[in-house]
């Protein structure tokens, strides 16, 4: 259940006001408008009297609500109306008016518009137009005259939500911590449907600035992606006519002047202010994003790896900001994905945004190589012969998005824990679409049965815990397919085992063949070491593995 509430100013607000919620509404969405609450219990109801006429109803219901204001006069209040929508889930039952009735009572008395048993409070209204919502509306002086009580209304509405959602089983939500993206309003989501968008333009705004942000080396670049991607920037300029602030646009979006409706970073989501976006460009963006030696496919897999490590051992700053370069990541990657696994891949990071923000301030001085490797792939699409780089890089960043949604858990960030968690979801689903041909091309290059048993006492030798499960997962045939590859190439297979073990432990990864078949083939694209080097880091090359000492066990 998700309450909102909104402040009216001006000698007309209440009136405003009553006349939406009792109007057809912008799209004629308001099919039966009508009274289930009120604060007296006997208020006018210009839905339901059929023997007046509703205007007379409507305007007797106005007077009635400012009263206690207009005997103020000069002293009333600048906000005169406080309006809550209160929407219940797609997916929850649909509940009675005299149910509707109690909710509304519950959350003015939460909010500290009229708390219950008090006489004198403020005089509200409660208005159903919809199966799955009502407006709540009052006026915000009290019948003694005085102000009301409303210190952090928003947070205790939304408390008295989650406490509803219990006693009537309706959808729970998570409690936030204030650091959410704002949603759309019911007006958005209706004008949406008219221009024929998939999304609102909140929405679709807050994913163009986020990939632009992710994409640009500095704000010249930034400026220059959001107009390739028909996003209009007007900023706002101090009296030295420097840049203070931006504000974002869809060409298509515009108001009844035909003027472009535009929307403040910092209300897109918290981190798209402009003084947000520059402070991330000097840290991300302080080199030019361009390529350097090496694939950056593996560079990228490399550094997604290591956000585990940082999650469990790095204080939370740093680990925030490895979240933040997580979701800079999941922004890029539908650019880079064929086009049949966009859509997913921009469920999942749109999900993943919710997870990268948290009141723990983001330290992102460790996130340069997975930004600029990330930056890489965007500008240059590399490919690889078999599609290995995309399956490799999901494989590492499920991982990662899996020790989000823990890192999450074990500081009660719910609201970020389901975000990584449904991120998760998507992941899962594009990884099996990317991972399964690949896997399936390298099993069909599977060496022989004497090629295969020798890996095989590799792995017992050096991971015994781990040898049965891999030995018998059905990726088995494509990991040795990339170690003969590497041993092909020159490389020591061994070695490369040793190595890609090393790396990182498998006690955490969800299929231990999967893992090592990519570290071993990013590995195995390396230069080759010289015969000395290799007997240098595995001085039992060429001894017979019975005359081995026993592998420590990682």
């Amino acid at each position: 259940m998700i309450p909102k509430i909104i402040l009216s100013a001006g000698p007309h607000a209440t009136r405003r006001t009553i006349g939406y919620l009792f109007g057809k509404g912008r799209a004629n969405e308001h099919i039966d408008p009508h009274l289930v609450a009120s604060w007296n219990g006997f208020a006018p109801d210009p839905g339901r009297s059929p023997h007046r006429d509703p205007k007379d109803a409507m305007a007797q219901l106005v007077a009635q609500l400012d009263q206690p204001v207009k005997m103020l006069g000069d002293k009333a209040p600048k906000d005169i109306v406080w309006h809550c929508p209160v929407r219940a889930a797609p997916e929850d039952p649909i509940l009675t008016d005299a149910q509707w009735a109690d909710i509304a009572r519950r959350i003015v008395a939460a909010a500290g518009i009229a708390p219950a048993g008090d006489e004198h409070a403020c005089r509200w209204v409660a208005v159903r137009h919809a199966d799955d919502h009502i407006h709540i509306a009052a006026t915000l002086v009290r019948q003694d005259g005085r102000r009301p009580e409303r210190g952090y209304d928003q947070r205790a509405v939304q408390r008295e939500a989650r406490r509803i959602e219990i006693d009537y089983g309706l959808r729970r939500l998570k409690q936030g911590d204030g650091t959410g993206a704002k949603r759309p309003t019911s007006k958005e989501h209706f004008k949406a449907r008219r221009l024929g968008q998939d999304a609102a333009t909140r929405d679709v705004l807050r994913l163009r600035v986020r990939r632009a942000v992710a994409a640009a080396a500095d704000e010249a670049e930034l400026f220059a992606l959001l107009e390739a991607t028909d996003v209009i920037v007007r900023l706002k300029l101090g009296p030295s006519g420097d840049a203070l602030g931006c504000n974002f646009a869809l060409p298509g979006d515009t108001n009844d002047k035909g003027e472009p409706v535009f929307y403040a970073g910092s209300t897109l989501s918290p981190d798209l202010s402009l003084p947000k976006i520059r402070k991330s460009l000097a840290i991300t963006g302080s080199e030019p994003a361009t390529a350097r030696p090496g694939n950056p496919w593996h560079q990228a897999t490399a550094a997604a790896e290591r956000i585990p490590h940082h999650l469990t051992h790095d204080d939370d700053h740093a680990a925030q900001g490895q979240l933040v370069a997580l979701g800079a990541t999941l922004d890029l990657l539908p650019v880079a994905a064929p086009a049949a696994l966009r859509a997913e891949l921009e469920r999942a990071a749109a999900a993943f945004e919710r997870a990268t923000r948290s009141r723990i301030t983001a330290d992102l001085a460790s996130t340069r190589a997975l930004h600029r490797s990330v930056q890489v792939i965007w500008r240059d699409r590399p490919q690889e012969r078999d599609g290995t780089g995309l399956a490799m890089l999901l494989d590492s960043v499920l991982t990662a998005v899996a020790f989000a949604v823990h890192w999450h858990r074990t500081r009660q960030h719910a609201q970020q824990e389901a975000a990584a968690a449904q991120a998760l979801v998507h992941l899962q689903t594009v990884y099996g679409q990317v991972a399964e041909p690949v896997l399936a091309g390298l099993a069909q290059r599977t060496p022989s049965d004497q090629t295969k048993r020798r890996f095989a006492h590799h792995l017992q030798e050096a991971v015994p815990e781990h040898a049965e499960r891999i030995l018998n997962d059905v990726s088995w045939d494509a990991l040795a397919t990339v170690l003969a590859e590497a041993e092909a190439a020159g490389h020591n297979a061994a070695t490369v085992l040793d190595q890609a073990l090393g790396q990182r432990t498998l006690d955490d990864a969800h299929s231990p063949a999967r893992a090592l078949t990519w570290r071993i083939r990013r590995l195995g694209e390396r230069h080759v070491p010289s015969p000395r080097a290799q007997a240098a880091a595995h001085p039992t090359v060429g001894v017979p593995l019975q005359q081995r000492p026993p592998a420590r066990r990682r």
